[in-house]
């Protein structure tokens, strides 16, 4: 099985940022099985990054193993929308 890897896009180190991102460690591991890199990118400290990847709303995530690389972004809270488009196998 091919590892996961993706990048989360969040702007600053607020309350909803870290809700955001304990929320998706939490889909990511129940549904890959921790088959996954997550790397958490905050566009105020790293801004290169974010316009490396064209990044214009916040939250962002990109999807980019295995191909085909895929972003979603806004609201990352619904798991089976976020399952749906990127691709990622429900075990429900």
């Amino acid at each position: 099985m091919n590892k996961y890897t993706f990048k989360l896009f969040i702007s600053g180190e607020k309350e909803e940022s870290s809700l955001l991102i304990e929320k998706l460690e939490e889909i990511l591991k129940k549904q890959l099985n921790n088959n996954f890199e997550l790397r958490i990118v905050d566009i105020l400290k790293n801004p290169a990054i974010a316009e490396e990847d064209k990044i214009l709303i916040i939250p962002t995530l990109i999807k980019s193993s295995p191909l085909p690389v895929k972003k979603i972004f806004g609201d990352l809270l619904n798991e089976k929308i976020i399952l749906s488009y990127l691709d990622i196998p429900d075990k429900n």
